[in-house]
């Protein structure tokens, strides 16, 4: 019978461990995974977290098992599996389980075991550049798995030897069975059972073992599994047996659903029409990096769910299979995705990555029915639209159809795709990436786009993969505005969103960009470094940001009520406007105890003219049995902590390359490089390290893409050539002008000496 042992304690740890080595050395630090090694210098901005080889060390006893596997949830971003110095297995990607057969390599008493992972930047592997910390560390569950000669297959990609899938037929449903068997042999059997929620016993079926074996059972009466309304799962067991021994075993959950998106009225769940309105995640955390516990990840989803969403996109990688596991359980559509993002790798190898890391994602999720879509990439155009993707793209959708032909294939964005481009036509489902009144243009431009779009293209299914604006609640305004990091602002931005959202059910999914503020060091946004803060909850999951409210007005059934801008607690005036977010029809103000309005709206409620009595004023929030309470203070001058000083503004309008004129290089023809000066061929992050040539940049990417660059935003792309990054005008201006333009700032940079 199959074992699992655990290996999670106690490892020597070897930073910038380039060699295997012979021993432990006496002196060696001790880890438990998971284990990050940048959980905090990837946080803390600067662009410059750790990247290189490290080494894991433990020793074990053979144990007793005919054979012997080494099972690593994930390792970031290439691995290697040695024993006794020997190696039994190389892996590339960071966000995937893989084994190692490792039975030919122990022997008697004590066995050293040596797993290498290194996440230095490499052009085969992705993801290759994106807004986000790449961490290190072998930061889930290790396993030590023993098992017999005849067993469920460990050796595909990942996968536990179990494929389940059901197709719904009137009242019942069809259960399909694949099993797969290593070395099966007469006179053992495959046995499938089914067990409904109550555990009891609806279904089986026994098949002779083979390799591949299949089999269809009926669940007659079949309760659906009806995303967050009722997340109904059944549990399928599939044994390998002889006589009367059971040698391995394998399980999964089962829910039974059908879907489909309709580009006119958007996404059907078992024939109702339920709009996907949820959230983006990255599986971080504030001084824990990417290793986070099973714990950790069910709290996620709780918080989610909290929320409101019914729909999560779990960007940009393969996540944790136990937050699959709570998403099951908690009836959320997921979107998975690959992370083929920002800019296609040039090195031939880098496909067969993406290629192996769809292969694994969709081989080791096969079985989780809150599945739904498979991404293919994310904006993989920011970097231009190079030669070869389109064809790496359409292969990668058929790969996901040819492994998985029960799910729809989507792809996320980049902004500026234009609104006709061949890439809209290759996967099932289409979203977009967009943020209109946060990195340019206005609040307006949302609707605008979408319904043009949609206009353009009715028969092409239509969601919002990313949408968003910082939030940092230190900072507060009366008068919010784009750009000023407040927490005011963050909510009037998605004020606006939601009902734009609301407003279009045939948007088939939106994604707010995103749940929780996560790592990424390259960041330097609103005087907090190394974090991305546009999350509805801050990186530490304390606390709930104003924003997050004002979804749960939208999604969720639970009554509450919520007084926005209680941080914002000292306040000038003799009186001031506060903003409630319910879920209910009334709402009733109090101050100091005494009524001083009701109102009757939906979901967002506005009291002007509340008075600011001198010292503290009580003010609190009702709506049928929901209370909530805060108290402002009032002041002679306001805060100066609330407001955040720009230390890149120099008053000029955003946008306006005030300091040079690029009509001033209208003779200029070509791409000249001067030594000693800075050119568009150098790497990004060399030429942001000068202010000066980081602010020319910076301006000239304001004109041209019509957003609001900062240097410090481009520092994610610092190891691009900044002529490699010209396809980010693309869909603001023709080829031409985009070359004009890179040849007009190439003369720009050629005067400043680096």
């Amino acid at each position: 019978m199959k074992q699992i042992v655990s290996l999670n304690k106690n490892w020597a740890f070897l930073k910038n461990c380039a060699e295997v080595p012979a021993a432990i050395p006496a002196d060696a630090p001790r880890v438990d995974v998971p284990h990050c090694w940048n959980a905090l210098d990837g946080q803390d901005g600067g662009a410059d977290y750790w990247r290189g080889p490290c080494c894991y060390l433990k020793t074990i006893e053979r144990p007793a098992g005919k054979n012997v596997y080494i099972e690593v949830g994930a390792a970031s971003s290439a691995a290697k599996i040695f024993v006794n110095g020997v190696e039994k297995a190389s892996h590339k990607g960071g966000y995937s389980l893989f084994r190692a057969n490792v039975t030919d390599a122990l022997h008697d008493g004590e066995n050293l075991i040596a797993i290498c992972v290194d996440n230095t930047n490499r052009t085969d592997i992705y993801p290759q550049t994106a807004d986000f910390t790449f961490y290190g560390g072998m930061y889930r569950d290790v396993n030590l798995i023993i098992t017999e000669d005849s067993r469920f297959d460990l050796d595909y990609n990942g996968g536990s030897g179990l494929l389940v899938s059901a197709k719904v037929d009137g009242d019942d449903a069809l259960v399909s069975f694949d099993a797969y068997i290593t070395n099966p042999a007469a006179p053992q059997d495959v046995e499938f059972f089914v067990y409904d929620a109550a555990g009891d016993l609806i279904a089986g079926i026994v098949r002779p073992a083979a390799e591949q074996v299949h089999a269809e059972a009926r669940i007659e009466d079949v309760h659906l599994w009806q995303g967050v309304q009722d997340p109904y799962l059944y549990r399928v067991e599939a044994l390998l047996t002889v006589h009367n021994e059971t040698l391995d075993y394998a399980s999964a959950s089962l829910g039974v659903r059908t879907y489909s998106v309709d580009p006119q009225k958007g996404f059907f769940l078992n024939g109702v029409l339920t709009p996907l309105r949820g959230v983006s995640r990255h599986q971080d955390r504030l001084g824990v990096g990417n290793a986070l516990t099973k714990e950790q990840h069910e709290e996620d989803v709780k918080f989610i769910r909290e929320v409101g969403a019914n729909t999560v996109r779990l960007a940009h990688y393969q996540h944790s299979p136990y937050f699959y596991d709570a998403c099951d359980r908690a009836g959320l559509v997921v979107w998975a995705e690959i992370p083929f993002i920002s800019v296609m790798s040039q090195d031939p190898a880098a496909h067969e990555n993406c290629r192996s890391q769809m292969t694994e994602l969709i081989v080791q999720n096969y079985n989780h029915p809150s599945i739904c879509f498979w991404g293919i990439s994310n904006e993989i155009t920011i970097g231009g639209q190079r030669a070869g993707l389109v064809e790496n793209l359409k292969d990668l959708n058929t790969l996901a159809h040819e492994m998985d032909p029960t799910r729809l294939t989507t792809i996320a964005h980049v902004s500026m795709v234009p609104m006709e481009n061949e890439m809209h036509h290759i996967t099932d489902v289409l979203s977009y990436n967009h943020y209109f009144g946060w990195y340019g243009g206005e609040l307006a431009d949302n609707e605008v786009w979408l319904d043009k779009f949609h206009e353009l293209h009715p028969d092409r299914p239509l969601g919002i993969s990313e949408y968003g604006a910082e939030g940092i609640i230190c900072y507060h305004s009366d008068t919010p505005r784009c750009k000023d990091y407040t927490e005011e602002y963050q909510a009037v931005y998605h004020e606006h969103l939601a009902k734009v959202i609301d407003e279009r059910p045939w948007l088939w999914a939106t994604h707010v960009w995103n749940m929780f503020d996560f790592g990424c060091d390259a960041r330097d946004e609103g005087g907090v470094k190394g974090r991305n803060n546009k999350g509805l909850m801050t990186l530490d999951r304390k606390l709930r940001k104003d924003a997050f409210y004002l979804y749960k007005a939208y999604w969720s059934e639970e009554a509450f009520v919520h007084l926005c801008g209680r941080r914002y607690a000292q306040r000038v005036g003799e009186e001031t406007t506060v903003k409630v977010y319910s879920n209910l029809s009334k709402v009733s103000l109090y101050v100091d105890s005494k009524l001083f309005s009701e109102q009757k709206g939906n979901r967002v409620f506005v009291f002007e003219h509340v008075p600011l009595h001198e010292g503290f004023t009580s003010v609190t929030a009702k709506a049928v049995a929901c209370v909530d309470s805060m108290t402002l203070e009032k002041v002679a001058e306001p805060n100066p902590a609330y407001t955040y000083i720009d230390p890149d503004d120099d008053g000029s309008d955003e946008g306006a390359a005030n300091w040079f004129n690029l009509d001033d290089y209208t003779d200029v023809t070509e791409i000249v490089v001067r030594d000693g000066y800075f050119s568009v061929k150098d790497k990004i992050g060399d030429i942001i390290a000068n202010p000066e040539a980081g602010k020319a940049v910076a301006q000239v990417m304001n004109v041209a893409t019509g957003m609001h660059v900062k240097p410090s935003m481009l520092g994610i792309m610092k190891d691009a050539t900044l002529e490699g990054l010209s396809g980010m005008m693309a869909g603001r201006m023709t080829p031409e002008q985009a070359q004009r333009t890179m040849i007009q700032l190439n003369e720009v940079l050629n005067k400043i000496e680096k």
